[in-house]
């Protein structure tokens, strides 16, 4: 496994993020792993380097939260090894309080996430998006207090637009208060509308950028071909990878399919170390339902791509409207 610092902070984390949103309680989702059927992937990800491991308090209403604090206190030995990752911001109750990022809530989020963690302080808290509905002045300041408690060593940020990452990068630094280190956003070879605005901010500003979805849902993977149906179960569920996606991206699936058989490795390899070759990127968040995902995500680490190779995966491609914010 190879490390890297996140951003321009002095914190080394894996090249590969373990995203732990497929884990946790299937009566969420019924793509989800349960506790005991997910734990064989985090033995799987220590023992090949990965210190990196991101979840959010809303995966899993929580428990997935609960399965990265019982797996990593199992396997991990040292809490300082593992560079732990969580969110706040989507709703975990139903009063008008339980969601957001006012004070009230980043401080009540924070508590419940530790608790479920089971662990004394966050490496990275992010804020899952952002909230229109509470003065960024008010977030920034109750996240710079966290930090100060020593409830959270560094801060993030997720999907959202380069303007208004930038304002808050700046209220930030005029008030002195801690800033966001990283971003968690919507990137991968079939949608790179980020590297129009805020993968050059984030070099800009000494951010690093941590990719949800790098294999687009898989279809990056290379198991399914153009006009198929279906065969996953999250697949034929998440409604969500409809929004994301369409048919303009099956050409580039197709290039990522052909490179990869010349190679002699798998499509998501290639997926992988094209993203992993960005000048921007840190580290993707990798989902893994099955140990060969895993595998083949820390064989991508030390896969480089030619320059021709680059050029034929990135000429598919077409702009789309933004998505994922």
């Amino acid at each position: 496994m190879q490390y890297v610092r996140l951003g321009s902070t002095g914190l080394k984390v894996s090249r590969i993020c373990l995203g732990t949103m497929t884990y946790g309680s299937p009566a969420w989702r019924p793509w989800v792993l349960s506790a005991e059927a997910s734990r064989p992937f985090f033995r799987q990800a220590l023992e090949a380097g990965i210190n990196f491991f991101d979840t959010a308090d809303m995966y899993s209403d929580g428990a997935s939260e609960e399965v990265v604090g019982r797996a990593l206190k199992d396997f991990a030995g040292r809490r300082e090894d593992v560079v732990v990752a969580t969110k706040v911001f989507f709703p975990m109750g139903p009063g008008v309080n339980d969601s957001g990022l006012s004070r009230k809530h980043v401080f009540d989020a924070l508590d419940g996430s530790l608790r479920r963690l089971q662990t004394d302080y966050v490496d990275l808290y992010q804020i899952h998006r952002f909230d229109p509905e509470t003065p960024i002045e008010e977030t920034l300041r109750a996240l710079d207090e966290v930090v100060r408690s020593g409830k959270v060593r560094y801060l993030g940020a997720s999907s959202t637009d380069a303007w208004r990452f930038a304002s808050a990068l700046f209220t930030a630094d005029r008030n002195g208060w801690n800033r966001f280190v990283s971003m968690q956003n919507h990137y991968n070879l079939v949608y790179r509308e980020e590297e129009r605005e805020m993968l050059p901010l984030c070099r800009a500003q000494g951010i690093g950028v941590i990719p949800w979805s790098p294999l687009a849902r898989g279809l990056l993977a290379g198991t399914r071909r153009r006009g198929e149906a279906a065969a996953t179960l999250r697949s034929q569920t998440d409604d969500y990878a409809g929004k994301l996606y369409g048919e303009s991206d099956w050409d580039v699936v197709e290039r990522v399919v052909e490179v990869a058989g010349e190679r002699g490795v798998a499509p998501a390899q290639i997926a992988l170390a094209w993203l992993l070759a960005q000048p921007a990127v840190t580290a993707p968040i990798v989902g893994a339902s099955k140990p060969d995902h895993l595998a083949q995500a820390i064989a991508a680490v030390d896969l480089t791509l030619t320059e021709e190779e680059r050029r034929r995966l990135e000429e598919p491609y077409r702009p789309h409207p933004v998505r994922g914010h």
